[in-house]
Parts: structure tokens; C-alpha cells; sequence
């Protein structure tokens, strides 16, 4: 779906420092993360307490006791209760699928404030016990004595009160994705130091990314309790990493000879975002200068045998023929990494004249994605993949590089389970050409965007590009 006249916009967006799981955020709930997620964004933008009119969060894990998780963060965030909130759930592209139900909503006019992101916490993941259990257990609250009781205690077995651990594993077809990821680099003829130094170079972007405070707007600190030490940076990224003690690591999924390891496979993660959307209209209405509208979206769906991480393969040519660009148009991309043999995959995938022919119904390959315009802050291997949240560090990230980059387009892509995947087309709408006449300013802040200063350099009647300009200024 492409929007021709896109009426919504990125605002701003912020998420959680990423942690491996179990780490620091191990005695936390989903609900928690959301919440801090939620907050941070509404103190950097307090018009969301009046003007909000849904938050939507996708969620892979749920807590029982927080099966809507965005509305239990929305009301532990402050928000006014008279706010929607729903989360949804869509695998690994949850958060997409949380942002372009809320785009949907306000192109339609149906609203024009919203807040769309995720949350996620595998350390918090539910355990189960066993349906042998859980059938005794259930008989037990019809017993009416010590007959009823004894003839159940019969059937008890003492293995039966072995917690079931979190399935992993696809329910289709009985496969992990690190399995599938295997089959898809070796269908593809992905080699293993092409997957470890597709890691490599994840890692070392991130750390170089972090170093030069590229995040420094999007991540913001959270006091982990019950001690309350900050945690301020992801945890998930190897500054020390090298191409040799990657290689050294043992296969995980396919033994022996399977090439995808715990090196170059994003790790297990918990952490959350949030993006504030609006209608393009209304944000300057509101004192915003918008700078990138969401132009487009689709999803796709596929066989999970064997073509379950292909998500990106299905999805970016699909929307870039629906508007009309091609891979040279676009300056950004932003693709989840699953596994680097996934990522590799899909690209090798979109440069196969026969995938190409007979999966997607082109007339040929549909072309190469150059490697230096990929994840160049890092990806989901090194900056970790809290399942429902992942879509909203995407959208973030393109948003920024979008903006600080001489390019029109962005795109951000991903797989999921059970065959799917997604992409998000983002187009600029302001020009970022530098001024001649005066001094390059330094690039505004999200959260220092306000409604006072652009009244005042509205009074001043100059044109749009001055007006932003002298708003720069004043903010810096």
C-alpha cells in the first residue's frame, strides 16, 4: 500500500537500552519496559497527556497478568486513562504491524495523535506445566472429598510436575528458526566466514555508533529496580569481537556441520520502544516541523518450510514496483537481523533470476542492495532483537538516518515467524540541502522540538525553509 498523498508523520521515537536476557532486566515484567518506554516519550513530548488518542504496542511473550500490556504501561506511564491502548501480535514484526495499524488510522483521518511500538521480555517468558498436571489440577477444584481427591492423587506422577519450558521451535513444522536459517544459507550458498564476518561488521558498526553518540537521542536510560543502577547503553554488542573468536564458536542448530553459531545470531533480548506518530497537518499545528512521512507499507506471507526468514526477499520488491522506485532510490535500509546467514540470504535471494521468476513473478532478478547502505549503525545481531520492539528501533533508526542523510527514501524490513515479513517505506519531506548564507547550525534535538518556539518563528513570517532554519537555531 502506498500512500500518494501521506499524511502521517515521524515525529520522534525512543526506546530502552537492549539487554541480553537473562541479564539486567531479569526481574522486570514486559509491563515495566513498556511503561519506561512510555514515559520517557511523553516527557520529551507532554503533549501526548492531551492529545493522544490510542498507543499500540506489539508483544510476542505475554504475561498472563498483563495480557494488554500497552494499556497496563500506558496507565503505569501516567497517561490519561480515557487513552486506547491495544497490543498486538505478529512475531518478530509485531511493532511494524503496531505502527501501520495506527499510519492506517490517522491517514484515514480516523485520529491524528497515536503512539505505536513494543515491548518484550524473554526473561519473563511464561513456564508452563504439564497438561497431565494442569488436567489434575483442574479436576481438583470439582472434588467434593477425600474420595474425589485420593482417586486423582492415583493418577499423579511425579514427572508430571516438571515445568514445560518455552517452545522455540515453529509449531507448523516443528523447526527453529536458527534450523531454517541454516537450510536458508546453505540453499543459497551463504559460507560460514560470510556469516561471521557479517557479524563482525554488525558489532563493530554498533560500537563505532555508540562512540559517536548516534543513539544518544533514541536510547534512554532506565533505572533497573529493586537497586535502581542505571542502565544507559545496550548491553549486547561486542566492542572486542574479532573474525577468529567468532570463528571458533560451535554450530548451534545443526551439529556438526550447520554454520550458524551463537556469534552470528542475534541473542535473546528484552527491551522497548515507542514512536510518536501524527498527522502531517496537525504536527504543525502543533509547533513540529515534520520531516519524514510513512509513504508505504506491505506484508507478506509464505511457506515457513523453508522460506521462513524470506520475509525481506517478498516484501521490498513488492512495495518498491507498487511505487514505482527502484533499490538505486532508496538511501537507507534498515533490514532485522535474525541471523547474518538470513540477512545474506534474502540479498542473494533479490539477486536469483529463478527465486525471482517463480516466487515473486518477476521477469528477472530483481537487483543488489549495496552492503554499505544496510544496518550501517549496526542490527538486530549486535544491538539485540526484543521480538515485539524490534519494528520500533527500525522505524526510529531509518527516521534519523533519513533525516540526517542527502537521500528522499528509506525502508525497513523484516522476517517473522511462521513465514511472514514486512516493509515500511519512509520518504522525506523537507529538504536538507545546508544553508550557504549563515553557519551550519547544530542539528536540533527530538525533544527540544516545541510548540513556544515555533510560534515565535511563525510571527516572524518568514518562508518554510527560513522558518525551520531559525528553529534550529533557537533550539540548539
Amino acid at each position: 500500500m502506498i500512500f500518494k498523498q501521506a499524511k502521517v508523520a515521524f515525529i520522534d521515537g525512543v526506546r530502552t537500552p537492549f539487554a541480553k536476557s537473562p541479564g539486567p532486566y531479569s526481574k522486570l515484567k514486559s509491563y515495566d519496559l513498556g511503561r519506561e518506554a512510555l514515559l520517557a516519550l511523553k516527557k520529551r513530548h507532554p503533549l501526548i497527556q492531551t492529545n493522544c488518542e490510542q498507543v499500540t504496542m506489539g508483544c510476542v511473550i505475554h504475561n498472563a497478568a498483563t495480557s494488554n500490556v500497552a494499556r497496563e504501561s500506558l496507565i503505569g506511564a501516567g497517561y490519561d486513562l480515557s487513552i486506547p491502548a491495544s497490543t498486538v501480535t505478529q512475531a518478530c514484526i509485531s511493532a511494524n504491524r503496531a505502527i501501520t495499524n495506527t499510519v492506517e488510522a490517522i491517514q484515514a483521518g480516523v485520529m491524528k495523535t497515536a503512539v505505536a511500538g513494543g515491548v518484550e521480555s524473554t526473561s519473563d517468558a511464561p513456564v508452563r506445566i504439564s497438561d497431565k498436571l494442569k488436567a489434575v489440577l483442574l479436576k481438583a477444584q470439582k472434588a467434593k472429598g477425600a474420595k474425589d481427591y485420593w482417586a486423582l492423587f492415583k493418577q499423579f506422577k511425579f514427572k508430571d510436575l516438571v515445568p514445560v519450558a518455552p517452545a522455540i521451535a515453529e509449531f507448523s513444522t516443528g523447526q527453529t528458526m536458527g534450523q531454517d536459517a541454516d537450510r536458508l544459507a546453505a540453499r543459497f550458498g551463504i559460507s560460514r566466514i560470510e556469516q561471521d564476518e557479517f557479524a563482525l561488521r554488525s558489532h563493530q558498526l554498533a560500537t563505532q555508533a555508540w562512540k559517536d553518540g548516534k543513539f544518544d537521542q533514541e536510547v534512554v536510560p532506565v533505572l533497573v529496580a529493586p537497586t535502581f543502577t542505571p542502565m544507559e547503553q545496550d548491553n549486547t554488542f561486542y566492542a572486542t569481537s574479532s573474525i577468529q573468536k567468532l570463528s571458533s564458536l560451535r554450530p548451534v542448530f545443526v551439529k556438526p556441520n550447520g554454520t550458524v553459531t551463537a556469534g552470528n545470531a542475534s541473542p535473546l533480548t528484552d527491551g522497548a520502544s515507542a514512536c510518536l506518530l501524527m498527522d502531517v497537518d496537525e504536527a504543525k499545528k502543533q509547533g513540529y516541523t515534520p520531516e519524514v512521512v510513512i509513504y508505504g507499507y506491505t506484508y507478506s506471507a509464505h511457506n515457513p518450510d523453508g522460506e521462513l526468514l524470506l520475509g525481506p526477499a517478498f516484501t521490498i520488491p513488492k512495495l518498491l514496483n507498487e511505487a514505482g522506485l527502484t533499490l538505486d532510490d532508496i538511501s537507507v535500509f534498515e533490514i532485522h537481523e535474525a541471523f547474518a546467514g538470513q540477512v545474506l540470504a534474502n540479498l542473494a535471494a533479490l539477486q536469483d533470476e529463478e527465486f525471482c521468476k517463480n516466487r515473486l513473478g518477476l521477469k528477472g532478478a530483481f537487483g543488489e542492495i549495496p552492503v554499505d547502505k544496510i544496518n550501517t549503525q549496526g542490527g538486530s545481531l549486535s544491538l539485540g532483537h526484543p521480538f515485539g520492539a524490534t519494528g520500533g528501533r527500525l522505524l526510529i533508526s531509518a527516521s534519523r538516518q533519513l533525516m540526517e542523510s542527502d537521500g528522499k527514501y528509506a525502508l525497513i524490513s523484516a522476517c517473522a515467524a511462521g513465514g511472514q515479513g514486512s516493509s515500511i517505506l519512509l520518504k522525506k519531506i523537507t529538504s536538507t540541502a545546508k544553508p550557504t548564507s549563515k553557519k551550519t547550525t547544530k542539528k536540533t534535538p527530538a525533544k527540544k522540538l516545541t510548540k513556544k518556539v515555533t510560534k515565535k518563528t511563525t510571527k516572524k513570517k518568514t518562508s518554510k525553509k527560513t522558518s525551520k532554519k531559525t528553529n534550529t537555531k533557537e533550539n540548539s
